[in-house]
C-alpha cells in the first residue's frame, strides 16, 4: 500500500515522482505505440527489450536501441512518432492516473512536503500529461530527461531534483517503478519507494528498495 509507505517516511522533506507507468499507465500504452510507430519502419519491438530500456532516456536509450537494432534504425523518428501518438491519445481521450497517486500527493500536501517529478520523458510532456489530468499544482518542480546529461540509472536527475528542491539526498525519498530509477536513487543516495509496473525488481534491486509496494 502506497500511503502506509509513505507513513513510514513522514519525517522526510521532499518526495520525487517518477512519471510513467508511476503517476500514468503510460509504459504499456508507449510500448504499443513505438511498436507501430517501429513496424510502420520494418522494426520489430520485443516486450523484453521496451522492459530493459524502461527509466531510460536521452544518449543512453539511444545507445542501446541502436546495439539492439543496428547504427540504421531511425530512433529519432521512431521515438518522435511514439511521443506524437500518446500525447495525442492524451489530449483526445487521457491518460488513466494509477491508483493511490492521487490519494499520495493530497497526502503529501497535508504534511506540507515538497514533491517534484524526476522523469526521463522531456518535461514538455510531463507538464502537458500533469496538466490534462489536473495534477500539475501538486509539484514545485518538474525535471525531464532533457535536463541532465545522463539520465537513469545514473543518479544526475535525483541530484539536480534535490538541488532545484533545496533538499539534500537523505531527506528525500523517489517513488519509482522501473529497475533503472531504482538503481539512480539508490546511487544518489535517497529512500526509495518501488511501485513496479510491467516488471517485478530483480533480487539485486530489491536489495536497494526500502519499500516495495504491490499494486
Amino acid at each position: 500500500d502506497l500511503l502506509v509507505a509513505l507513513d513510514d517516511f513522514r519525517d522526510r522533506k521532499c518526495f520525487l515522482f517518477d512519471m510513467d507507468g508511476l503517476i500514468f499507465d503510460t509504459e504499456q500504452l508507449f510500448m504499443e505505440q513505438l511498436a507501430v510507430a517501429m513496424a510502420d519502419r520494418g522494426y520489430h519491438l520485443t516486450r523484453e527489450v521496451y522492459i530493459h530500456t524502461l527509466g531510460m532516456g536521452g544518449e543512453l536509450l539511444k545507445k542501446y536501441m541502436l546495439e539492439i537494432y543496428g547504427e540504421k534504425y531511425p530512433f529519432a523518428e521512431c521515438s518522435q512518432e511514439a511521443q506524437r501518438r500518446v500525447t495525442q491519445i492524451a489530449e483526445d481521450v487521457g491518460l488513466r492516473v494509477k491508483s493511490q497517486i492521487r490519494d499520495a500527493l493530497a497526502r503529501l500536501a497535508c504534511w506540507d512536503k515538497i514533491c517534484a517529478v524526476a522523469s526521463s520523458t522531456s518535461s514538455e510532456y510531463v507538464r502537458k500529461y500533469l496538466r490534462v489530468v489536473g495534477l500539475e499544482g501538486y509539484f514545485g518542480e518538474i525535471i525531464g530527461g532533457e535536463m541532465v546529461t545522463k539520465t537513469k540509472p545514473e543518479p544526475e536527475i535525483f541530484l539536480l531534483a534535490c538541488d532545484r528542491c533545496g533538499v539534500a539526498p537523505e531527506e528525500t525519498v523517489v517513488i519509482e517503478d522501473s529497475e533503472n530509477g531504482i538503481r539512480a536513487a539508490h546511487a544518489a543516495g535517497t529512500g526509495t519507494i518501488c511501485v513496479p509496473d510491467l516488471v517485478q525488481p530483480s533480487p539485486e534491486v530489491c536489495a536497494w528498495i526500502d519499500a516495495l509496494v504491490k499494486r
